[in-house]
């Protein structure tokens, strides 16, 4: 086991990492930014429009996911651009993978939303 913090200076320590982190993602990535407006305009409507607990959590649940995928996608872009800025293919196969992956979680959230929304009002109950 590697020396360092222990208890509760380790998870103290590990907040104030995890806000410079989002300040540098909010700061820095424009992408995260309409993701994360994206999601405080969309939380509000998921808790008007339904009150089962697990639409709820499937909707808030597709938002968040988006934002923790743009965190890592961003966070790979950083480590490819601090290794050089010159064209590899594996530098751009990174990035187009990350990409993907933040692709994938939109997607989701289209599918989650649409599949509580027809369930909400086309449904016969």
């Amino acid at each position: 086991m590697k020396p360092g913090r222990t208890g509760i200076s380790r998870v103290l320590h590990a907040f104030v990492y995890s806000m410079q982190g989002f300040r540098a993602v909010y700061k820095h990535e424009a992408a995260f930014r309409q993701e994360l407006l994206l999601a405080v305009l969309l939380i509000p409507i998921a808790f008007w429009l339904t009150i089962d607990p697990v639409h709820l959590m499937a909707m808030l649940g597709s938002l968040i996911l988006v934002l923790i995928v743009e965190i890592l996608n961003s966070a790979i872009e950083a480590v490819v651009d601090r290794t050089g800025e010159e064209p590899h293919k594996l530098s751009g196969r990174a990035k187009d993978m990350g990409s993907a992956a933040v692709f994938l979680a939109l997607m989701n959230v289209i599918v989650m939303w649409g599949l509580v929304l027809y369930q909400l009002f086309f449904q016969v109950k």
